[in-house]
């Protein structure tokens, strides 16, 4: 099957579109199918690239930083899109996350007469009422328009079903995130790791994850003023001077990506995850897969993910106290921690890259069966 994926995002971009873009691009190259990528150009990548590290052919169209937020690249109107699009022949286009470049990828597709499955990953939604403070309803029209014009919109979780089937958008069915049982794993805990960072011997508690304000890490201070505790945060972004002044006596590591992240979430004695917008929540399903109790407000994602007194605790949204008990108890009870850890382990064994690549190869094959049912 050729396949053009059209992506906001791709590595080397650190966020969850771009990393399910890569594992998506790279089981369908595994099964034996042709994929394309489609997806904005850094501020120094070439029109059409093919990193080692990329399993497909990818063309880059030209972008903007977003203003403010220059991690983030919003892609430029053009015909690349399109040619790239008619040049590779495709069967069938996937939209990662489409917002601007997925928005004409659906255009394409749909002048072209190609099925599309667009996959809902980011609460535009969320970040118009984080970043503006109003606009939500018009963030939900264009998702709305955009997914109404897929043969098939992906979900991620149970919660983000919710929201689209409740706003009106037709035709969806869950598909959820695998996780790298290999790269994350329990074997991993480094004892050196945990001394250098603690070398009081204080209890590591972690966050991993964008550094902006969606993500809203501030509940996360809730955690500092704990006596034995040492919270570590992980990942940079726009807010990070902020959140240095939140979140007193936390040690930020900046960046971590590959063998480095997989050992600082073994070492964890406690994962916390505090944004109450999450589509899916990866960071968690990585803790989990690396036998870590997890504390996660109890929204959107996580509640697919974190077994309440069984993998870890779910707490209310936005509350810094709720997560400082959360952490206090876990930290007060090894043990049961521990067996939250193995438990959390267990839970997401089943959960590979390899097994939801199927499943996604599942949902396209109804969706071509279903465009040759209605040619016929």
């Amino acid at each position: 099957m050729r396949v053009v994926i059209v992506t906001e995002s791709f590595p080397p971009d650190v966020n969850g579109v771009a990393h399910c873009t890569l594992q998506t691009a790279r089981h369908l190259a595994a099964r034996g199918h042709q994929p394309l990528v489609i997806a904005p150009a850094g501020a120094t990548a070439t029109a059409h690239s093919a990193p080692s590290g990329d399993p497909c052919p990818v063309v880059r169209v030209p972008s903007l930083p977003l203003p403010g937020y220059p991690q983030v690249r919003v892609a430029l109107p053009g015909r690349r899109l399109a040619a790239a699009l008619t040049g590779h022949r495709a069967e069938l286009v996937h939209l990662a996350g489409p917002f601007v470049l997925g928005v004409r990828g659906m255009a394409v597709a749909a002048r072209l007469g190609l099925p599309a499955v667009a996959v809902y990953q980011t609460d535009l939604a969320g970040y118009a009422r984080t970043y503006l403070g109003t606009g939500e309803s018009t963030a939900w029209r264009r998702m709305r328009a955009v997914h109404s014009a897929a043969d098939l919109t992906l979900a991620p979780s149970s919660a983000a079903l919710r929201d689209l089937t409740d706003h009106g958008v037709p035709r969806v069915k869950l598909w959820p995130r695998g996780v790298d049982t290999v790269r994350f794993r329990p074997g991993l805990r480094d004892e050196a790791l945990r001394r250098a960072l603690a070398p009081a011997g204080e209890k590591l508690i972690g966050y991993a994850g964008r550094l902006a304000p969606e993500k809203h890490v501030e509940p996360l201070a809730g955690a500092c003023s704990l006596p034995g505790v040492r919270v570590v945060v992980v990942g940079d972004g726009p807010s990070e001077a902020s959140l240095r002044s939140a979140l007193p006596g936390a040690l930020f590591l900046g960046r971590r990506t590959g063998k480095e992240l997989a050992r600082f979430f073994a070492s964890l004695d406690v994962f916390v995850h505090t944004g109450p917008y999450e589509t899916f929540c990866q960071t968690v399903q990585e803790a989990m897969a690396s036998g870590v109790p997890v504390v996660a407000p109890a929204a959107g994602g996580p509640l697919d993910l974190v077994a309440h007194g069984s993998t870890g605790l779910l707490v209310p949204p936005h509350e810094a106290g709720a997560v400082r008990e959360a952490v206090a108890a876990l930290v007060a009870d090894p043990a049961r921690a521990d067996a939250f850890g193995r438990t959390a382990r267990a839970a997401v064994e089943g959960r590979t890259w390899e097994a939801v690549g199927d499943q996604l190869l599942g949902h396209y094959d109804e969706v071509l069966r279903g465009r040759t049912a209605v040619a016929a």
